[in-house]
């Protein structure tokens, strides 16, 4: 903490605050016009605690009256590294937060001891906090300035409505554009990523100007390979852009860039294509306003030898030349160079650019195409999934952000599925649902045929672009496969989408192969297995949306039946939950915090007076005929499930039982019936010998309503979508009375299992969510057992139509009976482990390799 930890006290490059000073003159600073609140009205908590650091003797204060504050923006930018340091540090990204009282706004520097608050998303917009713990930073080059550091801070709940009529108190912080407060990077980055564009400084006002050639000496791309290293001054280029990658930022807390951004366009004339590289303070200029077709009059640039290992996209057209020993560089100086759009009406005929050809492909052919195709894909979303985040490398603080949709573009039963990482567009990113019209370019296929079950899925590449409904003057909008699509979508109906589509929830995807030899193969890490005594440090490792996947070797010991109607996406009914909505505080201890979780989690042991029992006389298995087989892959198609008679629904008739009620007792579940009745519930013996001397016991199974894929409401897609997406920097006051998510349909209508997994050694276990589906195909006696067919699926959900209710329930029962024949056998358990924010995480079981598949 900043008054304590010796933070450095020369940073602050931008307004912060503004300390009474006889000999300034308030019109000439940068600080800015302060305003202070008068006599009238409530006074400003801000302003009380400034007062009391100027008084203070220290460079810290405790607040002498700790009050709520509203957090209403929280911005990430690199710190570069301070004049005194000589060993160079990995980046450290800083936080700035915008916080409120009522009367007034500050922009405040977040300590980087409190950087984990953000990291885990318990510090965001929208919540109330309070901030028990202040310093001053001061700016030693000018007189009287200086920033206000949180240092310790208690984050509340989720506040319904904020005012955003407050002013800053310091008038510097509402300039044009935003400025972080320390450092000398200019700008503020995404809150979750690198690769979007973020704040003001990203322009898209460059429009297209007609250009005079008369006195302008133009080059071909070939004459330029063949002469370049000979030329001091280089002829103009006109050339048109084939290709746009997502930006690259390369900053580091060494490096004294400004704005260190990369960007690459494919550009062709009509004698090849070459690679453009643009860099630094000429992406936020241009990067916007460039997209794929404008063509381009480039002057003033620079030429220096290919990069030899970056691997240029495939040519639109196979005639046109690729070059790759020369690469074109643009630049805001050295020399500066000068860019025009030349408007597609002054392109003459003679100057036979090329034309841009995609390469559309439909699902129906999509599984005859080779692994590492490139293609573009036309189709309407009928899933989207939550947004997720990937590590970039260990130990570093940069991700990936990406998605998984699903296409369907009436050609086949199947959709594509795409793993869609985040193409710099975050305007279309973010704001992708159901029901919409999509095109992705530059997709890569992948695929793998001897895996089961068989992997193909397509993902984007650097130069993947998206598009979203509007498609009228786009260039492929005269391919024919765009037109068969846009035909086919007349035929259909409203009705039709509505009911097929879905969003959000928890997705399983990539499946891994059947074999754990297979499965080794695949994967690349440092280490295969994790011991189930560091699966606690692995969850807590875990940032906000980030999903990571690991194995670990141990004993299924109790397996439990949740249905639908009684699982955990009702917040009230889930002890659990509630826990995870408490608020967090900085000064919890790691140690306190798992005392806490094994505390309040107590409830899930034992919590079942029947625990130990399995009741294999009474279990009503599904027929060899109607049983169904749990999917295998993308290519199964489900079949509807129906969801479970609500209690309103039921009403209060006597002779209807509830056979989704949890057997309590053998006399509660008889109760005089004839109807068989099924357990929910199996415990191993080694289960009720070893569950007492545990040494630590890992909860969580809890499934939490964001992973609940949801049945997608058109009229409130602008809810749905935010609550899938990533947490925003800046807080968006909501339209009316949000809606709850746990009110949305699920999609799925099985409900889920509890599985607890003990280790090898007997002294730690771990509860964790399983989530099966279902598949039409029989399932043949010759498969393996129903359980270890079930770690594998496709999260295309069931559309919704009548039928026997009691459907679930029945092959809920198989699974369980399956689980008895691993009673004491040494299995791997491929898990899928998920850090939504806010305490919350979850453990899924994605896959089971017992000795019958390990090999």
């Amino acid at each position: 903490m900043s008054g304590e930890l010796g933070q450095p006290q020369a940073g602050p490059s931008h307004a912060g605050l503004d300390l009474p000073n006889p000999e300034r003159n308030r019109a000439g600073v940068p600080g800015g016009v302060i305003r202070r609140a008068g006599a009238q009205g409530r006074r400003s908590w801000i302003q009380k605690v400034l007062e009391q650091i100027t008084d203070s003797p220290l460079q810290w204060v405790t607040p002498s009256e700790v009050v709520p504050v509203a957090v209403l923006a929280v911005q990430r930018y690199l710190l570069e590294d301070e004049p005194r340091d000589t060993i160079p540090k990995p980046p450290l990204y800083c936080y700035d937060v915008t916080i409120s009282d009522g009367v007034y706004q500050e922009k405040c520097y977040l300590d980087p001891s409190l950087n984990f608050l953000v990291y885990k998303n318990i510090l965001k917009v929208g919540i109330e906090m309070k901030i028990s713990r202040v310093s001053c930073l001061y700016n030693e080059k000018r007189l009287g300035q200086g920033i206000l550091c949180i240092d310790n801070v208690h984050c509340g709940e989720t506040l319904e409505d904020i005012s955003l009529e407050t002013p800053f108190r310091n008038s510097a912080h509402e300039e044009v554009p935003e400025r972080p407060l320390r450092g000398g990077k200019s700008h503020y980055l995404a809150l979750w990523n690198n690769e979007d564009p973020y704040g003001d400084i990203w322009l898209t006002n460059k429009q297209p100007e007609e250009h005079n050639f008369n006195n302008t000496k133009i080059i071909s791309l070939s004459h330029l390979e063949m002469t370049w290293s000979s030329r001091r001054n280089f002829p103009a280029l006109l050339v048109r852009i084939l290709h746009k990658s997502k930006l690259r930022y390369y900053g580091k807390p060494d490096k004294k860039m400004i704005e260190p951004y990369q960007t690459f366009l494919e550009v062709a004339d009509s004698s090849g294509t070459v690679s453009v590289i643009m860099w630094n303070a000429l992406c936020p200029e241009w990067y916007k306003s460039l997209r794929v077709g404008l063509v381009l009059l480039l002057q003033d640039y620079s030429v220096k030898k290919s990069y030899p290992f970056r691997m240029q996209p495939l040519p639109v057209d196979p005639q046109i030349k690729l070059i790759s020993t020369m690469e074109i560089c643009l630049n805001l100086r050295d020399p500066p160079t000068n860019i025009i759009i030349i408007p597609e009406k002054q392109v003459k005929p003679e100057w036979r650019l090329p034309k841009l050809n995609h390469r559309f492909i439909t699902r129906s052919e999509l599984d005859d195409m080779p692994e590492n195709h490139i293609c573009d894909v036309i189709g309407i979303l009928v899933f989207v999934g939550r947004v997720q985040r990937s590590k970039k490398k260990e130990s570093r603080e940069d991700f990936w952000s990406y998605r998984w949709i699903h296409i369907a573009d009436g050609t086949s039963e199947q959709p594509f599925i795409v793993e869609l990482f985040s193409t710099s567009q975050p305007e279309i990113f973010e704001n992708i649902y159901p029901m919409t019209y999509f095109v992705c370019t530059q997709l890569k296929l992948v695929r793998n045929d001897a895996q089961v079950p068989k992997l193909l899925y397509l993902t984007t590449t650097n130069e993947s672009r998206v598009f979203l409904t509007g498609h009228r003057g786009q260039p492929y909008t005269n391919d024919i496969k765009v037109k068969n699509f846009i035909h086919w979508i007349k035929t259909r109906t409203d009705s039709e989408e509505v009911r097929t589509t879905v969003i959000g929830g928890y997705y399983p995807y990539p499946p891994v192969p059947e074999t754990f030899s297979k499965y080794s193969n695949s994967v690349k890490v440092e280490s295969l297995l994790t011991a189930i005594s560091e699966v606690r440090k692995e969850i807590e490792d875990l940032q906000y949306r980030e999903q990571k996947r690991i194995a670990i070797q141990g004993i299924i010991t109790v397996i439990k039946y949740i249905p639908h109607a009684t699982a955990t996406e009702n917040a009230s009914a889930s002890e659990t939950l509630r826990n995870a909505n408490r608020p967090s505080t900085s000064q919890a201890t790691r140690k306190e915090n798992q005392s806490q979780e094994r505390d309040n989690n107590k409830q899930y042991q034992d919590d079942d007076p029947m625990g130990s029992q399995y009741f294999p006389a009474t279990h009503e298995s599904l027929s060899p005929t109607k049983k169904k087989r749990i999917l295998q892959g993308p290519c199964a198609k489900l079949i509807p499930v129906p969801q479970p008679e609500t209690s309103a629904q039921r009403g209060n008739r006597p002779d209807t039982p509830n056979i989704f009620q949890r057997r309590e007792s053998t006399s509660a579940g008889v109760q005089g019936k004839a109807r068989k009745t099924i357990s929910d519930r199996w415990e191993s013996p080694l289960w009720r010998e070893k569950k007492f001397g545990l040494i630590d016991h890992l909860h969580y199974s809890c499934v939490h309503p964001e992973s609940i894929p949801r049945k997608f409401i058109f009229e409130q897609r602008k809810f749905l979508t935010e609550q899938f997406n990533s947490q925003p920097a800046k807080y968006i006051p909501p339209e009316g009375r949000p809606p709850k998510l746990e009110d949305f349909k699920s999609a799925r209508s099985l409900g889920h299992f509890e599985v607890t997994i003990l280790g090898l050694n007997h002294e730690i276990a771990i509860d964790v969510a399983f989530l099966p589906m279902y598949s039409p195909e029989d399932l043949r006696t010759s498969q393996i057992d129903t359980l270890l067919t079930c770690m594998n699926y496709s999260c295309v959900y069931p559309q919704e139509t009548p039928g026997n209710d009691r459907l679930p329930r029945a092959l809920a029962g198989d699974i369980i009976k399956a689980v008895t024949k691993l009673d004491k056998v040494h299995i791997v358990g491929i898990l899928d482990i998920c850090n939504l924010g806010n305490n919350k995480v979850e453990v899924y079981l994605h896959k089971i390799y017992s000795p019958t598949n390990t090999s």
